[in-house]
């Protein structure tokens, strides 16, 4: 694992160098109230290693993927409290997401480095994380736009009456659909409530103002026998 370091450490220092040269576009700046690590790409949670720290904070309901250089093919990364092991080659674009369902303070490991992810509540002045109960009112009484962002297979399975469908992998790059609605309420929703909280996040980090977040998902909704069309 110590080749991973060393080689992120040279990529550093060849970055460095050419921007001193060429000069390099500003990097997007997280919001100031944003405690969370990483970016967040197409749904996912990008953690990418560094040589000064491991350690992390996500929120509850990310997916998240580890970025690293190395050039061996695969390692393990493991949770153990969680139990979870996953191989990961530290290309995003080649591994598969590690689901944060529970709020804590989780140790891993990765080949023989340590480190720790802290998962926590998104917490928000434009956020508010509601029941189900709680989301059939907003629809009665104020009629807000109402987000799915599952699979369109999941959509077809049975959904919120208007709803519109737009998966959290396609958010980022189908924002531009959704602008004009900057200053309505929205209602976002997925199956158990994570996905939407992703969703939640990134609609707020392009400006959106007035987001309600139904944590329970659709299977509460169902549970509480609330229509659903499909």
């Amino acid at each position: 694992m110590k080749q991973i370091f060393t080689l992120i450490f040279i990529t550093t220092l060849a970055f460095t160098a050419s921007c001193s040269i060429t000069g390099c576009s500003t990097p997007h700046l997280k919001n100031s109230t944003d405690l969370a690590s990483g970016e967040v790409v197409n749904g996912f949670r990008i953690l990418e290693f560094s040589k000064s720290n491991n350690d992390f904070i996500v929120y509850r309901g990310d997916y998240i993927k580890f970025k690293f250089l190395s050039n061996a093919s695969e390692f393990q990364i493991e949770f153990p409290s969680l139990n979870i092991t996953e191989s990961t080659t530290g290309n995003p674009e080649l591994d598969s997401y590690i689901k944060m369902k529970k709020v804590g303070q989780f140790e891993y490991t990765l080949d023989d480095v340590h480190g720790r992810i802290q998962v926590k509540e998104f917490e928000s002045s434009s956020y508010q994380a509601v029941y189900a109960p709680e989301a059939n009112q907003i629809i009665e009484n104020i009629q807000p736009i109402i987000l799915d962002v599952r699979s369109s297979g999941e959509f077809r399975s049975g959904h919120i009456p208007n709803a519109v469908l737009i998966p959290v992998q396609q958010l980022q790059s189908r924002m531009q659909e959704i602008t004009q609605f900057k200053d309505r309420d929205i209602l976002i929703y997925c199956r158990s409530g994570n996905r939407s909280t992703v969703a939640s996040k990134m609609l707020i980090d392009s400006g959106f103002k007035r987001i309600y977040n139904m944590r329970d998902g659709i299977k509460g909704w169902s549970k509480y026998k609330f229509q659903i069309i499909g």
